[in-house]
């Protein structure tokens, strides 16, 4: 599992470069929420790229393992949000939970999703 946590590593910088695209680009013409439904539509794009090129470069040895990965994967990001975003950015927790209120149209759980199964999914389709 090492090389699927050091696959996970390079998907910090991927994340970065998302929000800051976000945030430089096209929050100010959209709007917050609009801009984040947008940032997380095109996350699961670019990570679903990645996530296909991870699995091709480094096969699970099977659906357990490639489901393992994705999960090992979504608890890495959730920790990585939530930690990152509370005691390095400062954010109230209430604000870092807002981001899972589908009722709202915050669209992350969504992306999170995609993180989970998404390795699995290759791994059938025998990306």
């Amino acid at each position: 599992m090492g090389r699927y946590l050091l696959a996970w590593l390079a998907m910090i910088p991927l994340a970065i470069a998302n929000g800051a695209l976000r945030e430089l680009g096209y929050a100010r013409r959209m709007g917050e929420r609009r801009a984040h439904q947008c940032s997380t539509l095109t996350a699961i794009v670019v990570f679903g790229a990645y996530i296909a090129l991870v699995v091709r470069t480094w096969p699970p040895a099977s659906a357990a393992q490639a489901l393992a990965v994705g999960l090992l994967w979504l608890v890495l990001t959730v920790a990585f949000e939530f930690g990152f975003g509370h005691w390095g950015r400062g954010l109230p927790w209430r604000a870092l939970l807002r981001d899972y209120d589908l009722r709202a149209g915050r669209l992350w759980p969504l992306f999170l999703a995609w993180l989970a199964l998404a390795p699995w999914l290759f791994h059938r389709a025998g990306a």
